[in-house]
């Protein structure tokens, strides 16, 4: 097996290196230092938060580049990246079909603000692939997708109320930035400064996996909610797996 993953994620030819348990001497003195002049630009030195590493007391890797499940950061240290860019990077890094087509793209222009007729085949595969999509709306971040998508709710219900699960991440929309209250079944507390408490005060917070909860919260609220919000695999809470039985409910 593997050899089968080596073969699967390596974007280079020969050996693929496997650690042996040893422990690795890591150095990150070129991280730091562009991290350190990062800050002159950058409010916390960062575009997103979580790249701060501050919930793990790191410094903040600079990643120099990237080839099949490999990153190098400007130290030169070589990592197995788990991370795939936050998701959308199922191929890997700089797969070779993928660099190429988007090479052969790019020779007719990068961005148009305007449709193209490569958006309706990007369309066209998506949904002809996905029984539960019947249409799509394609976004700038998955924040802007999570907030059209609520507002869509809201709008053709009528109503304003969301339930989502205590430990899913959607995105920075005022909304959803909001972290469980105490009781079962409660109304958000806002987790960020800069979210108005009415904001949270329309979402409600349960925990995953309680079938009970959810019931209390659609008797308590059933003509006040607009739609429910889950993360099919909660990753910045460690990667929980969800019991499907309480998702098929």
């Amino acid at each position: 097996m593997l050899e089968s993953l080596k073969k699967m994620f390596s974007g280079t030819e020969g050996e693929v290196p496997v650690n042996t348990g040893s422990k690795p001497d890591i150095s990150r003195e070129k991280s730091a230092e562009l991290y350190a002049k990062a800050k002159n630009y950058f409010p916390g030195g960062v575009n997103s938060p979580v790249r701060a590493f501050k919930s793990v007391y790191g410094t903040p890797l600079f990643i120099q580049k990237g080839d099949g499940c490999y990153v190098w950061d400007a130290d030169g240290n070589q990592f197995i990246d788990f991370c795939g860019s936050w998701g959308p990077l199922i191929l890997g890094h700089n797969n070779a079909k993928v660099r190429e087509k988007v090479t052969e793209v790019m020779q007719n222009g990068m961005s148009f603000g305007a449709p193209t007729a490569l958006e309706n085949e990007l369309a066209e595969l998506i949904i002809s692939n996905n029984r539960f999509v019947e249409k799509i709306r394609f976004t700038s971040s998955g924040t802007e997708a999570v907030m059209s998508a609520i507002r869509l709710a809201r709008g053709y219900t009528g109503r304003d109320k969301i339930i989502k699960f205590e430990g899913c991440y959607h995105g920075h929309t005022d909304s959803l930035l909001v972290k469980a209250g105490s009781g079962l079944v409660t109304f958000g507390e806002t987790s960020s400064a800069g979210v108005p408490k009415s904001f949270a005060d329309e979402t409600i917070v349960i925990p995953l996996n309680d079938t009970s909860a959810i019931e209390q919260a659609f008797a308590q609220f059933k003509d006040q909610v607009a739609a429910v919000i889950i993360e099919g695999i909660p990753a910045n809470n460690g990667l929980l797996i969800q019991d499907v039985e309480f998702i098929k409910s």
